[in-house]
C-alpha cells in the first residue's frame, strides 16, 4: 500500500529569527507525553540547522529553548495567526504525529490536530551549542562550526552528526514505507524478522479494528524543519551536502507518497493550497 506522508513545518516562533540552536535534552523530554493537549505553561524550544540564503552563506532556522533571550517557545501572533486561519482547511488525518518540541506540538493544536510527540522526530541533538545563536557559536568556536557545515560526520558540539541525524530520519520514514506504524512498531499484520507473531485473537473477543494507517496510509507529521530537510534528502537519494540546500518556510506542506526506496516529493506547498 502506498504510504502518503505530510509534514507540516512549524507556525513562525521569535526565537526562529534568533537562529538559536534547540535545547533538545529538553525537547527529547517532552516526547514521553502522550498525545498533545492544550498546552500549559512554558516549555524548551527546538529548532534547526543552517540552510543557505541567496549568496550561499549558512542560515539558520530555529526554535527557542530555555534561556533564549526573545518570547520563549510560544509561537508569535502572525505564526497562530496563520495556524489558526488555515484549521478548517486542514485534511483530515488518520494519524498525526509531532516533534517534542513546544513550537511543533503548539503548531499542531493550533491546526486542531491531537498529535502523539516522537522522539525519533526530535531535532538534532546539538550538544554544548545548544541555546546559543549561529553567530555566537561562530565567534566562538569558528573552526568547530566550519567542520561541523563541512563534514556530515563531525559532531564537535558532542551531539549528533549529521549523518546521525540522516540516518535516525531514514530508519523512521522506510518505517513507514515498509508498512511500519509511524512510532516504530510493526502495524497491524505486520513483523520484523525477530518480532514475535501476534497473539491469535480468542474466538469470544471482538477482533480488533484495523489501524487508520493500516487502511489508508495517510498520515500527517507537524516536524521541525531538520527533520523535513532529513526526509527530502533520503526520499530523493541526495548526498548528505544536499541538506545545507534545502529551505523549509514556515507553516508549510512537504509531501512524500510511495514506500520505501521509491519516494515522490511535491515541496513547500503554503498549508491554505492543501486539499484533503
Amino acid at each position: 500500500m502506498t504510504t502518503r506522508l505530510m509534514l507540516v513545518s512549524p507556525a513562525m516562533n521569535p526565537a526562529l529569527r534568533e537562529a538559536r540552536f534547540p535545547h533538545t535534552d529538553d525537547s527529547a523530554a517532552t516526547a514521553a507525553g502522550a498525545a498533545t493537549g492544550p498546552a500549559t505553561g512554558a516549555g524548551t524550544g527546538a529548532g534547526t540547522r543552517p540552510s543557505t540564503g541567496p549568496g550561499g552563506e549558512p542560515r539558520t532556522e530555529t526554535a527557542a529553548g530555555p534561556g533564549a533571550r526573545s518570547g520563549g517557545d510560544a509561537l508569535d501572533a502572525l505564526g497562530l495567526r496563520q495556524a489558526e486561519a488555515v484549521r478548517e482547511h486542514f485534511p483530515a488525518t488518520a494519524i498525526a504525529y509531532v516533534s517534542p518540541s513546544p513550537r511543533c506540538r503548539r503548531t499542531a493544536e493550533a491546526l486542531g490536530l491531537h498529535a502523539k510527540p516522537l522522539p525519533a522526530l526530535a531535532p538534532c541533538a546539538m550538544g554544548r551549542w545548544q541555546g546559543r545563536t549561529l553567530d555566537e557559536v561562530a565567534a566562538a568556536e569558528p573552526d568547530a562550526l566550519a567542520s561541523w557545515l563541512s563534514d556530515p560526520a563531525s559532531a564537535p558540539h558532542g551531539g549528533e552528526s549529521l549523518l546521525e541525524l540522516l540516518a535516525r530520519t531514514a530508519h523512521w520514514l522506510d518505517a513507514l514505507g515498509d508498512g511500519a506504524a509511524s512510532d516504530g512498531a510493526p502495524a497491524d499484520g505486520a513483523t520484523g524478522g525477530s518480532a514475535t507473531p501476534p497473539s491469535p485473537t480468542p474466538p469470544s473477543a471482538t477482533p480488533p479494528s484495523p489501524s487508520p494507517r493500516a487502511t489508508d496510509g495517510r498520515l500527517i507529521a507537524i516536524v521541525e524543519p531538520d527533520i523535513i530537510r532529513a526526509c527530502a534528502v533520503h526520499a530523493l537519494g541526495a548526498p548528505p551536502a544536499a541538506f545545507w540546500r534545502i529551505d523549509v518556510r514556515p507553516l508549510t506542506a512537504t509531501e512524500l507518497s510511495g514506500r520505501a526506496g521509491r519516494w515522490n516529493l511535491l515541496s513547500g506547498r503554503p498549508l491554505h493550497s492543501t486539499a484533503p
